[in-house]
């Protein structure tokens, strides 16, 4: 596996953050647009913009469909995000790592 350039100790970007930042300016277009394009309301695209709501299997098919990138990119920027969020918050260091047989 490839190492990331990406700083650890940085929380990774949320992928509402990619659409409100990048992909809705670059389309032109208002967050009503966009969620009738997706087949969701527009509090769903608000929530998601404003980093209030994960980007869900089902939201990664929409977006990948739409924007033509696939699903997995906005599924792998939601995970990368979980993780961090997780081991920043939570203390795995307690469960011993198991020695093989």
């Amino acid at each position: 596996m490839a190492k990331s350039l990406r700083d650890p100790k940085r929380r990774p970007t949320h992928p509402g953050a990619i659409l409100r930042e990048d992909v809705l300016p670059s389309l032109g277009m208002t967050q009503a647009e966009f969620a009738k394009r997706l087949g969701v309301s527009r509090l769903t695209v608000s929530e998601l913009i404003n980093e209030k709501r994960a980007v869900s299997p089902d939201m990664a098919m929409r977006l990948g469909r739409l924007l033509g990138n696939g699903p997995e990119i906005w599924l792998r920027m939601q995970q990368t995000l979980d993780l961090w969020e997780l081991a920043k918050h939570r203390n795995y260091e307690k469960i011993q790592t198991l020695k093989a047989a």
